[in-house]
């Protein structure tokens, strides 16, 4: 049976009076959100070591793919922080709902949250909650995300658009557990299982002082890219079929075909939007389709001025090459107040260790870099 999943639209923020334990337990708590599953199941029973259902929505049999499984399979068990990296559309929520699905917490709820889709100024609230009076239109107490995914898994989609001040806050939490609601003195314990997800590099943030080091070393535990859909182009076929058959069933028509040309042209298309890109078309060319054989727009498939998708960089790769920027624009001094280790927001301790680690060392006179 499918776990607790709950997720919040920032149009309608939900003011939760009850304690998290009541909040999931009571007769109805499903009727407080529209989208809302809740199912109560026993603790004591049995739980198969990979869920029927845990990877539903990973469609795909290519290596990329199936490595992405495998490290989900790996970390699902532990309680550690994971970081999912990879561009928008690659499907990072359906494998923060697998992580969840084969976790111990998998009979808890799964809270997702966008950290994108809220201003900045009502981010500490819809996190950490706030006490009544915190601020102008605050008329009664509100959980925050924290709170209501206690003894289970929250997941925080866009955790690169959390500014800088309310980093501090979350490094706390993740660190000790505790916090206070906004406006608030008591503090609150909670055990929440942290799931995170960014589409920009966390790393070059970092070294441009727009991401605190100390936290994205603790978000950084267990990383796991998610690839491209164009690093996985067998998987297209397979996609495509999956997607046609859901939107024929939605929209009661009955295709069955796709030309193999076809299929070609799709494999052959960059997908700057990934898997989410590719399922609006095909769901387009079943609107568009008439009888059983797929008739897709292919003309549609140019790749939009300034969308053409960069060459594929490891966190490695991009944090070495950003280091090695920053020695070379400050002549290779470490320490001080004009060294590298101050524009990239570290200690020269823990600039000097980085560098051995990437194998970064200042050339020798006259062998360039």
């Amino acid at each position: 049976m499918a776990s607790a999943t709950i997720s919040f639209q920032p149009s309608a923020p939900a003011a939760w009076q009850e304690k998290p334990s009541q909040a999931f337990r009571g007769a109805d708590p499903a009727s407080e959100f529209e989208d809302a599953n809740l199912h109560s199941r026993s603790s004591n029973a049995p739980v198969a070591p990979d869920g029927p259902d845990a990877f539903a929505g990973m469609i795909g049999s290519s290596e990329a793919i199936q490595r992405v499984k495998k490290q989900v399979r790996t970390v699902a068990s532990t309680d550690s922080t994971v970081l999912l990296e990879g561009e928008t559309g690659t499907g990072k929520e359906l494998v923060s709902r697998a992580v969840h699905e084969l976790s111990q917490r998998k009979n808890r709820a799964l809270i997702k949250f966008n950290c994108a889709a809220i201003p900045h100024g009502l981010l500490e609230s819809e996190l950490f909650g706030h006490e009544r009076g915190a601020f102008t239109g605050a008329i009664a107490r509100k959980l925050g995300r924290f709170e209501l995914a206690d003894q289970g898994t929250l997941f925080l989609d866009e955790v690169g658009e959390i500014p800088l001040e309310l980093q501090v806050k979350l490094l706390r939490i993740l660190q000790e557990q505790e916090f206070e609601r906004l406006g608030g003195t008591q503090t609150l314990r909670v055990n929440v299982r942290l799931v995170a997800a960014t589409n920009r590099n966390l790393a070059a943030m970092v070294s441009d002082q727009q991401f605190r080091s100390d936290l994205f070393f603790r978000l950084n535990v267990f990383p796991i890219r998610v690839p491209a859909l164009r690093e996985r182009t067998e998987d297209i076929p397979l996609l495509a079929d999956h997607f046609l058959k859901e939107y024929s069933r939605r929209m009661d028509k009955r295709i069955d075909t796709i030309p193999q040309s076809t299929v070609e042209r799709l494999k052959q298309h960059p997908w700057p939007g990934n898997v989410r890109e590719l399922q609006n078309f095909i769901e387009r060319a079943v609107i568009l389709t008439t009888g059983s054989i797929l008739n897709a727009p292919l003309g549609d498939l140019k790749t939009p001025a300034g969308a053409e998708p960069m060459p594929a960089v490891t966190l490695r790769e991009a944090e070495s090459s950003h280091i090695l920027k920053i020695l070379r624009e400050t002549n290779w001094v470490l320490g001080g107040p004009r060294g590298a280790a101050l524009r990239l927001g570290l200690k020269r301790t823990t600039l000097v260790s980085k560098m051995r680690k990437l194998g970064l060392s200042r050339p020798v006179p006259g062998v360039a870099l």
